[in-house]
């Protein structure tokens, strides 16, 4: 069980999962396999030099087996602000979980911010279950595997999470997307 330090508010996100695991006793091994993460890219997010995306903090919390609200949880109450904050720090990503409380369900949503013409960096998800994408504004390119999709407003895409997958914002505006996952 985490302890009551890593549950603060102002905890780097990287300081919280390697707290987890090593109070666990997991190796970076274990987790690089549960993963498939390289154990530099792992080293990197816990000592707070790469902030990973929701997919990878899903990876992570099944491979620590602890409620990814652990790490998706955000404790200020305005989300603007939220927003704001952890924009600064993916300096292009943004997210704000709509499902609070379903750390322990199967379904989980995320309204999803990406700044105009930009992806994550060497980062490509992939978690076992299905993902629902539907754009609210702005268009955007989501690569499953090796097929590329183009969406733009009020189109969706619903595709197997567990072949690697990777977001981009192709367009001059800021991109909004409603991101539903399902994990077995």
């Amino acid at each position: 069980m985490p302890t009551k330090k890593a549950t603060g508010a102002n905890v780097p996100i990287g300081k919280k999962i390697r707290q987890v695991r090593t109070e666990k006793k997991i190796t970076l091994d274990r987790v690089a396999n549960d993963t498939g993460y390289s154990i530099d890219y792992i080293k990197e997010i816990e000592a707070g030099k790469k902030i990973p995306p929701v997919g990878t903090l899903l990876q992570l919390s099944r491979a620590l087996e602890i409620d990814s609200g652990f790490f998706l949880r955000e404790q200020e109450a305005n989300l603007k602000k939220r927003v704001k904050a952890y924009t600064k720090r993916t300096e292009n990503y943004a997210y704000e979980t709509l499902t609070p409380g379903a750390e322990n369900k199967h379904l989980k949503a995320f309204r999803v911010s990406i700044d105009a013409l930009k992806d994550h960096e060497g980062v490509g998800y992939q978690h076992e279950g299905e993902e629902l994408i539907y754009v609210l504004s702005g268009k955007i390119e989501v690569t499953v595997g090796e097929n590329v999709n183009t969406l733009e407003k009020d189109e969706s895409l619903h595709f197997n999470s567990g072949i690697k997958h990777q977001l981009k914002n192709v367009g001059e505006d800021s991109a909004e997307l409603l991101v539903v996952i399902y994990g077995p």
